[in-house]
């Protein structure tokens, strides 16, 4: 009993660290953009040693996607498979109104700061993980075809390439009107034509 109650503790500890670590990068991503945003001010914001960083996070990248593409979880598992392709449109659009949220929450100052060019987590070329969203998307797609709901009209590799270049677009258009353009609507509705032209039906026997 009293082994899992020190888990526990490690657990919320462990935790706490990571989230000041990342109030830490946020202030200072805020404050003085991305160049600036090193590890060592990081550490010295946060009031952690280097190796506290390295044990939760491995660049600062790492770091600020983790908070990204990985806090708003959805289990894949969740996204019951509906009955025709209209329905697996809307389950799309619903994992990146989380996301669109999300982002919110964080703050178009954080956000600004993120989709940096010189930011290499949003190079999917390199990346090692893949982005969070796409990946429940390309798991809720994937079931709906192995169910015979829908059939992508392009490879499911282009499908989850175009999508991800959609947000982006949407994100960094808030990000340069600085948080006043319509960012629901414009990533509702971009998604929602995109989807339209890629989600084909199956017709029934």
């Amino acid at each position: 009993m009293s082994e899992k109650v020190e888990l526990s503790r490690q657990q919320r500890k462990s935790q706490e660290t990571r989230e000041k670590i990342f109030r830490a990068a946020k202030k200072i991503l805020q404050k003085k953009g991305y160049e600036e945003l090193s590890i060592k001010n990081i550490c010295e914001e946060a009031g952690v040693s280097n190796g506290s960083f390295y044990h939760h996070f491995k660049t600062k990248d790492d770091l600020l996607s983790y908070y990204i593409e990985e806090q708003p979880t959805i289990n894949p598992d969740l996204l019951e498979i509906p009955e025709n392709a209209g329905g697996v449109e809307q389950g799309i659009i619903q994992v990146y109104m989380n996301y669109v949220k999300y982002c919110r929450e964080l703050g178009v100052e954080f956000m600004s700061g993120y989709y940096d060019t010189k930011n290499q987590a949003l190079n999917a070329a390199i990346r090692t993980e893949r982005p969070y969203p796409i990946v429940t998307v390309q798991t809720y797609v994937e079931k709906a075809i192995e169910a015979g709901v829908v059939k992508l009209n392009v490879s499911i590799e282009e499908f989850t390439t175009d999508i991800r270049m959609i947000v982006i677009g949407n994100v960094f258009e808030w990000c340069l009107r600085n948080g006043e353009a319509d960012f629901e609507g414009n990533m509702s509705r971009s998604l929602g034509k995109y989807l339209e032209s890629t989600l084909c039906e199956v017709e029934k026997n």
